[in-house]
């Protein structure tokens, strides 16, 4: 139970309320300028530590950094945008049903950070808690579900393996005939997953962040990193160079460039991840589907819209253009499972870059060079992290003790064959 101090830090903590009710009303009615959510701020010449990457992991290790720990001369350096990255681009699913226990514990934590996440940061991030169900079409596909079932069981998470007659009940809509291509054989369902908004939740880190004392500054590329004696000294910038003993890399797409900057080697290969969405139709699917056979996933927006994705693209590329073959291919699939969709109209697609690890699992933590930290390889699941890596990141570096959440995920486990692998609950993305 928190304590009354406890209470009355997060409290401060908090930013206020920038508009009351009324003021909302003047400011539609009057079309006057708006405030700004986050103040523009000169580029200071030195800070305590500087973070890479303007996306959530950056912003929300920027914030806990400031609000856990104190350290309020931080800068966020992005080179374009605030979630212009990766939280810009992927399709916003929250779970915690991983294969291994190391995943487990750290994607739950993570949840419990979500769900409180709109108290946390004042802020409406619209966490949509709707059930997460991944699809077995056959005998291994059970075997491997109920492996993560026992798993996740062991760990304390709600997720249990379920027949064919309550996947038909969660989700009306999917064909669970016996003549089906691929016959629906059951599922894995996941009461605590479902689906945020994720402009929301970059918006609701940086407005608390910035109400902090973070600098936050967009339009301002890393172009080098200054290593002396093997510890970082600084950074170079488009705007300036900038004098810090701390450097997080918060990047996804360009994590390796980053790296080698600072003399770093990362085991990671870079694939575009693509995403589309229909016409918004009445809402009908509570539940997000997901099928690791057909490499397919699709849930349905507060606004109707539904979302569809798949693994990963074949080939690696630093291409965020979507594909006719993706479009064939994904449509395809979700017709298998839903053939009363075929009458919608898809509205558009995108892409975003997804950093590869050979577990699938992200790499977090220390580096050869002192001060340089990496909070990056999240493949297709890096906006579910968000959170508990943003607070697990800001520990270590204040603290300099790993925490045990993140232990696991070291760089130094590809060298030492400490794998942690995740491709069992990751392979489809989602």
């Amino acid at each position: 139970m928190a304590t009354a101090s406890h209470q009355r830090q997060r409290l401060r903590a908090r930013p206020l309320a920038r508009f009351s009710a009324l003021s909302l009303v003047r400011q539609g009615l009057t079309r006057a300028d708006w405030p700004r959510v986050w103040q523009h701020r000169d580029l200071a010449g030195s800070y305590e530590a500087v973070v890479v990457g303007g996306g959530v992991h950056g912003l929300a290790t920027a914030y806990y950094l400031a609000r856990n720990h104190g350290m309020r001369n931080i800068a966020v350096l992005e080179k374009s945008y605030l979630g212009s990255g990766g939280s810009g681009r992927n399709t916003a699913i929250i779970r915690s049903n991983y294969l291994t226990p190391e995943g487990v514990r750290f994607y739950d934590r993570s949840v419990r950070l979500y769900e409180e996440l709109s108290g946390d940061l004042n802020f409406n991030v619209m966490f949509s808690q709707r059930g997460h169900l991944t699809l077995a079409h056959n005998d291994a596909s059970l075997r491997t579900m109920r492996w993560r079932a026992e798993v996740n069981a062991l760990e304390g998470v709600d997720s249990g393996v379920i027949g064919p007659a309550e996947v038909a009940r969660l989700v009306p809509q999917l064909d669970m005939s016996e003549h089906a291509h691929h016959p629906i054989l059951g599922g894995l369902y996941h009461p605590p997953g479902g689906t945020i908004r994720h402009d929301a939740v970059v918006w609701g880190y940086a407005r608390a962040a910035d109400a902090l004392g973070v600098h936050l500054h967009q339009s301002t590329e890393v172009t080098g990193i200054d290593v002396v004696g093997g510890a970082v000294r600084g950074v170079q910038t488009s705007r300036g160079a900038i004098s810090t003993p701390v450097v997080v890399n918060c990047t996804a797409g360009w994590a390796t460039l980053i790296a080698d900057m600072a003399g770093v080697a990362l085991p990671v290969t870079t694939f575009p991840l693509q995403a589309a969405v229909t016409e918004p139709v009445r809402p009908f699917l509570d539940t997000v589907v997901v099928s690791g056979s057909l490499h397919v996933y699709v849930s349905q927006t507060a606004r109707g819209e539904l979302v569809f994705g798949a693994a990963v693209d074949p080939y690696p590329s630093y291409s965020m253009r979507g594909s006719l073959q993706f479009t064939e291919s994904v449509a395809g699939h979700v017709l298998e499972l839903m053939p009363a969709l075929a009458q919608l109209r898809l509205l558009r697609q995108w892409a975003g870059l997804c950093d590869m690890t050979p577990d699938f699992s992200p790499v977090m933590g220390i580096t050869p060079v002192e001060g340089f930290f990496v909070d990056v390889g999240w493949g297709t699941y890096g906006f579910k992290a968000g959170p508990v890596a943003g607070e697990t990141m800001a520990e270590l570096i204040a603290t300099g003790k790993t925490p045990e959440l993140i232990a696991g995920f070291d760089l130094a486990r590809f060298a030492d064959g400490r794998l942690v692998g995740e491709r069992g609950a990751a392979a489809v993305g989602h």
